[in-house]
This record gives C-alpha cells, sequence and structure tokens, in this order.
C-alpha cells in the first residue's frame, strides 16, 4: 500500500501532502489542513486503485462546496451554479445532510418521492438532471459507489399555444410608449428567442444587411448561428439602434433610462408589474411560447403591420 501524508512546513503558510510516486517524492501546497487531509484521502485512493475499490467517506457540506467549486473552476454561469444549489437544498431539506457513504438508491428515490409532491414533473426533471450529474461526479471520485440510478420522470408532451392578432396588436399598443419594453417584445415575436438571450444580444451581432442576428446562448455561452428577423421589425431595430449610446455594446443596457425617464432592469416582469399589470398573461404566454418556428408562422403576418 502506497501512503500519502500531510505535514507543515517551518515559517510558510499552508499545508502539504505528500506521496512517492515511480520513486520520486512529491508535494502539493493546500491553503488549510481539511483540505490536505481530503487530498490525502483522495490521493491515497488513487495510488492505491489496484488493490482499493472502496468510497471516500466525506461529509455533505464538503462535498457540495468541491461541487460547486468545480463548477466554478469549468467556467459555468452563476445562473447555472445557483440551479445546482437550489436542488442540492432541497435534498438536503427532503432527505438530510448525508454524508458520502449514506448516499444510496433509497435516499435518492426518497428525494425524487417527497420532491415530486412539491412540484410538477418538469421542474422535478430539472432537479433530477441537477442531482443525477452531482452523483456522476461524486462516482468519479469515489464517495459514492456505481450501484446507484437517476432516472427522470415521463412528463406528459404540453400543447404550444400562440398568441392570436388581436392580443398581439394590444401587446405592442401598450408597450409602445416604452421604447426598450417594446424593442424587447419585437424581438420575441420575430425570432422566438428567449428572454435571456434577448438580454444578451449586442451591437455587434446585429447584421443589418442580411437581415440577421447572430446570437449565444446565455446559460452556456455558445454560438447558436445566425437567424432571421423580420423586415419591419429590423427596420425598427436600426432605428433604436441609432439612438444608443456612443460606445455602448449591449443593446439593451441595465442602467439606461426610457424616454419617459424610467429606468428599465433587465427584467420582463419587473416592466410588466410596473408599466402592463393589464397585459401581464399576454406577455408571460409570449414568453413560454418563444419558437422560432412558431414566431415565424404565427407573427410574422401581423407584425408587417406594425
Amino acid at each position: 500500500m502506497k501512503k500519502v501524508w500531510i505535514y507543515k512546513r517551518k515559517r510558510v503558510k499552508g499545508w502539504w501532502g505528500g506521496w512517492y510516486e515511480s520513486g520520486k517524492r512529491k508535494a502539493k501546497a493546500l491553503p488549510n489542513k481539511t483540505l490536505a487531509e481530503h487530498f490525502r484521502q483522495i490521493k491515497y485512493s488513487q495510488l492505491n486503485s489496484d488493490i482499493f475499490t472502496g468510497t471516500v467517506t466525506v461529509d455533505w457540506r464538503q462535498m457540495v462546496e468541491e461541487y460547486k467549486h468545480g463548477k466554478k473552476v469549468a467556467g459555468y454561469v452563476e445562473d447555472s451554479i445557483y440551479e445546482v444549489a437550489l436542488t442540492l437544498r432541497h435534498f438536503e431539506r427532503l432527505v438530510g445532510r448525508c454524508n458520502s457513504k449514506q448516499i444510496k438508491q433509497n435516499a435518492i428515490d426518497k428525494y425524487i418521492i417527497e420532491r415530486g409532491k412539491e412540484v410538477i414533473r418538469s421542474t422535478l426533471n430539472k432537479d433530477i438532471r441537477n442531482l443525477r450529474a452531482f452523483i456522476n461526479w461524486c462516482r468519479k471520485n469515489r464517495y459514492v459507489n456505481g450501484e446507484i440510478e437517476v432516472k427522470e420522470m415521463k412528463e406528459d408532451e404540453r400543447p404550444v399555444k400562440s398568441l392570436n392578432n388581436t392580443q398581439i396588436k394590444k401587446l405592442l399598443s401598450t408597450s409602445k410608449p416604452h421604447k426598450t419594453l417594446r424593442m424587447r417584445i419585437l424581438l420575441a415575436l420575430g425570432t422566438g428567442l428567449r428572454l435571456g438571450d434577448i438580454e444578451s444580444i449586442r451591437v455587434p451581432d446585429i447584421d443589418f444587411e442580411s437581415n440577421s442576428i447572430t446570437t449565444r446562448s446565455k446559460k452556456t455561452r455558445k454560438s447558436m448561428g445566425s437567424r432571421p428577423v423580420p423586415v419591419p421589425i429590423m427596420a425598427e431595430l436600426k432605428k433604436y439602434v441609432s439612438g444608443l449610446d456612443a460606445g455602448q455594446e449591449k443593446i439593451f443596457n441595465d442602467n439606461s433610462a426610457g424616454t419617459d425617464g424610467k429606468r428599465y432592469v433587465g427584467n420582463f416582469a419587473w416592466m410588466i408589474s410596473n408599466f402592463m399589470i393589464y397585459e401581464r398573461p399576454l406577455v408571460l404566454c409570449l414568453l413560454r411560447t418563444a419558437y422560432p418556428q412558431l414566431s415565424h408562422r404565427s407573427y410574422w403576418s401581423i407584425l408587417h403591420q406594425i
């Protein structure tokens, strides 16, 4: 059995982990004793992987913090990390703070059953996906064994509904006094982009010659390619962009004020509650059904009338 040890050095901050590998002595610096001890356990299992097949016992809080830290290092956005943390908090509330050896199939099943009593199936499946990623990470680090299965629940396919012409006209007429809000709604209607993707559009992303916008996912930060924009909406967008401050990169600046002197934030719900309280169901319906194909098929005819 190959040994791993931890120690301190004189007049040097932090702790160190030491081990022999291929006949050479190696060491790794760590900021505190807790992390050094944890590293010792992991390195011990790695060095003795040919004879060590068990799991390392780690408490719940340490696993959660390490997992979140790994997500940050991997470049995940704060929204994604928050969703994962929220799922793990629900697990802790419904099942308890389990150490690595207590995370077994019955604990996972209990969470799915109890959480399913609180939320709809689509939300439950999102939690299951987050939990499955966490379990896979634990398995990779030898915190849990490989016998746990985490499966999503079956969902009924929900019909997609679009706004009718009357609703679209009412929505556009109500938003007319509010320049930034109206532009957001036009882009949602004409392109099918989600709210977060609309908020992240930059001026260089707009191609006025080919009437298209190059978009990137706010969540994954990956390019989603260019998508066409109806000519009347592109004309409105060109007029809107020409009125932006010099040097402004994003077309929707959360710190800028609208023509009515009100300060906007990048959140439809906030703007609806302040400016369009009677149109809230219409806008929420629009945001739920923002698909490119649906927008092109159902909305383009009415958008040519703006």
